[in-house]
Parts: structure tokens; sequence; C-alpha cells
């Protein structure tokens, strides 16, 4: 067991097998299902073709989609990616797991049980690629690596592909085995950079880039926090923004397609319809939304809605569009439901989603909290016709500390309306404050956006006492710089986790 990690009882539910191997009912020896998780970094369910977008995106995935159940209304609470996985993997929302910040200090608390952890129990052999060092990926038997940046000055990168060439080995590896396995699968495609290699990046674009009367991309260049960034991999006098979003889809394009080589990979090993495959986002991205330029901050629908479809044959019906409204932490209580493992002593945040797909319920909660803590520390409230966002500190983006979008009668959240309905905002806030303080209640833990300190990456500064400050201080530089932050976050993760395992 990982140090620090509590002790639980689980067991397979159908058909019967001893706790921690696999035992044959009568003469015929079976095991469960093996799962293939794919965790696709920075995924904009809108831009998929599966969930509506005209151009045609996900021809591979929308077919997976139609072998199985695609989740219309499914969505990231906690932005950005640390919060996002650690309630993915682990059933349980933000209270439970106190992983709200990108730059999460030491591990996820030790009173949750990851999906890793829980499937050794009952036999399984379970492998991480691509996610090294994250808290929220806490206990995997295996864990690997592969090249997943990118530069304009060194070509278009094969993000997708480097992956593969990690992961298809890996799978061969786990099929041989006796035990079943879980092979997660943290896809960096389409995240930033968005320079996916021929013939994608002239997919979906076919003007003039460098056209010196399009003005579309001068804000985007004068945002100092990330102009240094984009500057390491857009084409050096970019002018367009319809061709920085095509790239993107590009590069939805060509992860597709490279998923599509995982699933022939199973198909060919006879494993397919005894493996459940998961196709699910951390988070989305707000292109050129909101002034959240090409990134992935900002508690707006751009960045909540994510995309979440289930393949798995023997129990998941092919084709059924479930509309309910549910969350990343279902999706652990789901796959236990789908495989027939009970966890008799963990009591999950979320619910399976299986009686949704079913029709016996017809939606999980309706109205949910919200976090991100990036490059903004903020909280909020969403209804099916409200959203409220309450910045909890100046943001870089000189926005209001207060906003309040009608979400029906308008969607993209570009009218805040907090100041003419201040009777609304009083409502939603009191919700808020009240869920809130029912969570704390419940789990004897504080609201972790509350106790962040120095979340921003820069020690000793504390909260920003204003959008001037936060705008000077927040940088995102050339691609090294990147890389270097990546690096220092896998070792600050993993040098915590050293010092707790040697306190045990």
């Amino acid at each position: 067991m990982v140090a620090g990690c509590r002790l639980f009882a689980v067991r397979l539910a159908w058909p019967r097998y001893q706790l921690g191997g696999i035992l044959a009912v009568g003469a015929r020896l079976k095991r469960p299902p093996n799962i293939l998780f794919v965790g696709i970094d920075s995924l904009l369910a809108d831009h998929m073709s599966c969930y509506g977008y005209p151009r045609l995106t996900t021809p591979h995935m929308d077919r997976i989609a139609k072998e199985g159940s695609l989740f219309e209304r499914y969505y990231s609470p906690y932005i950005p990616t640390s919060s996002a996985y650690a309630s993915m993997l682990t059933g349980m929302d933000v209270f439970s797991t106190q992983v709200v910040a990108l730059r999460h200090k030491g591990q996820m608390t030790a009173d949750v049980t990851s999906l890793p952890e829980l499937l050794r129990e009952v036999g399984y052999n379970t492998t991480c690629v691509g996610f090294t060092g994250n808290p929220a990926a806490r206990g995997f038997d295996t864990y690997l690596d592969y090249a997943a940046w990118g530069a304009w000055d060194v070509g278009r990168s094969p993000k997708g592909q480097n992956l593969n060439e990690v992961a298809i080995p890996e799978l061969d590896r786990l099929a041989a085995l006796k035990q079943p396995f879980l092979l997660f699968l943290r896809h960096m495609d389409p995240h930033a950079p968005y320079l996916p290699p021929e013939p994608y990046e002239r997919m979906f674009y076919h003007g003039d880039e460098l056209d010196p009367r399009n003005k579309s991309m001068e804000p985007v260049k004068a945002f100092k926090p990330f102009c240094d960034f984009f500057a390491s991999w857009m084409p050096p006098g970019i002018t367009d923004k319809d061709y920085v979003i095509a790239q993107y889809d590009g590069a939805v394009a060509y992860m597709d397609a490279c998923i599509q080589t995982l699933i022939n990979a199973l198909e060919a090993k006879g494993i397919l319809d005894r493996t459940i495959v998961v196709i699910n986002s951390d988070h989305g991205e707000t292109l050129y939304d909101h002034e959240c330029y090409f990134d992935h901050h900002g508690i707006y629908d751009v960045t909540l809605h994510v995309p979440l479809i289930i393949r798995y044959p023997r129990r998941v019906p092919a084709g059924r569009r479930v509309s309910g409204y549910c969350q990343h932490k279902d999706v652990v209580p789901t796959l236990l439901e789908l495989a027939g493992i009970e966890a008799d002593h963990i009591s999950f945040d979320g619910r399976s989603l299986m009686p949704m797909v079913r029709g016996e319920v017809a939606s999980h909660e309706s109205e949910f909290y919200i976090t991100e803590c990036a490059w903004m520390r903020k909280h909020g409230w969403r209804t099916p016709e409200w959203k409220l966002i309450v910045a909890l500190e100046p943001d870089f983006h000189f926005k209001p500390a207060v906003e309040l979008y009608n979400l029906i009668q308008d969607p993209d959240e570009n009218g805040n309306l907090a100041e003419s309905h201040p009777d609304v905002v009083a409502l939603l806030k009191a919700r808020m404050e009240a869920w809130i303080a029912k969570r704390e209640k419940e789990t004897g833990k504080t609201d972790p956006i509350m106790t962040q300190g120095d979340w921003h990456g820069t020690e000793g500064l504390g909260s920003f006492t204003s959008s001037q400050q936060a705008y000077d201080t927040l940088h995102i530089g050339d691609i090294t710089q990147a890389i270097r932050l990546q690096a220092r976050l896998q070792q600050e993760a993993g040098d915590a986790g050293e010092g707790e395992a040697s306190e045990e």
C-alpha cells in the first residue's frame, strides 16, 4: 500500500473472487473486465463532432460513442488539472480530496482511496502513462512518461504518437498477464502548444494566418502574462485567431486518430469487448473566449463542460445519449458497478451513472459548487439557469469581483448581470455558502479554496491585493520554462511523497 493510505475492504460482486486475487466460480475461470481509461487534457466537449460541433473533429470517438453511451451534461467542477483528476480518480469532491489548486502542495489526503489503490485489492495490475508525480495519480503499480510538449522552432509535435509508442508496448505487457488491468492514459493533445503534425495542421484552415489586415491576434499578443509562451509555439507574425483555433481542432482530430490506434490494438488482441473504455477530460479550453486566451482558466462553461463516453457492450447500451447532469466524482462508482466490484467501506461523494443510463434516474445534482485555482482564485455556484462566479482575490484580467450569467438566455456567458440582479446574486451566494457549511461539517475539513496560501507559485506573496499586481506577477514564459515548471511540480510532489513515507 502507498504510505499514508488507510486499509479498506473491497470485493467483486459478480462473479465472486477472493480479495487480492481471482477465484473461479465452479470450474470456469473468469476475470473481471480490463479498464482503458483515457484522460484527455483540455478537451472541450463542444469541439467534438459527437457533441454537435460542425467540424468533423472526432470521427473515431463518434463511433465509440455509438457503440456505447455518451453523457451530454458532464461537468468538471474543479478547475484545473490536479483538482479535476483528483475527483475523477477517487469518486470524491474537492472537500474530500482537498486538492483544489494546480500547484497542490504535498499528496492527496490520505483518507481518500484512489481507483488504482482500490483495484489493486481485487487483483488488478495498474499503469499510469503521462501523469507521473501528480498527487491525483497516486497508487498505480507502474508509471511511464512520454514527450508531451513542443515548440515552433523544433517543428510539429506528435504528442499522441509519442504516447502510443509508450502505451502500446505496455498494453501488450498487461494483456499478457493473468490479471485484469487498468491502463490510464493522460493525452496531452489538444493541450497547448497546439502543434498537430501533417495533415492535421491544415485540415480546418485554408486562409492566410499572416494577413496584416486581420487584427484578431493583437489582444492575445498584448496579454503580458502569456505572450511569451504563445510566441514560443505560434507562427511568427500570426494575425488570425481562427488559425490558432483550427490548430486546436487539428490537435483534437489527431488525438482522435491516435486513440483509434489503441482501440485497434485491443481489438487485435480479442479483448476490446472485455475492456471498459472510458473517454474523459479534466477540463475544457478557453480559446478566444472571455479574454482567457488559449488556456483553461475561468469557470465559464467552455472550461467546465467536458466529454464522457463509456463503451462496454456487456453492460453499457450502444447509442445511448444521457441528458442528465453528472460530474467527475461519478466516474469511479460507475466503473465499480460495471466491473462488479463492491467497496463496502467507502462512502463515495459521487454516484454510479448506470441508473441514469438505464433510465431509472433522470439526473444527478443539477446545481453544484465550482472552483478554479490555476491563474485566478475563484469559486461559484452553477444551476441549470444561473452561473455565479465570486473572485476570492483580484485577477489578472481585471474582471469584476462578482459575475452572474443567465445560462438559458446567454449560454456563452457574455452579459454580466450581477449589478442588475442583486437578488439572484444573494440567493445563489446563500445556496453556495450553505452547501460549503454542510460539506465542512460532513467532512470535518475546511473548504480548500480558502486555504491555498501562495497558490500562484510566488513564495511569500500571499493573496493579490490588486489586478495590476496579479498582471505584473503571473507569467508563463517560453516552452523551456513551461517544461521546467512541469518538472518542478513533479519533483515537489515526489519530494512531498517521500517525506510522508519517511514519517510512517
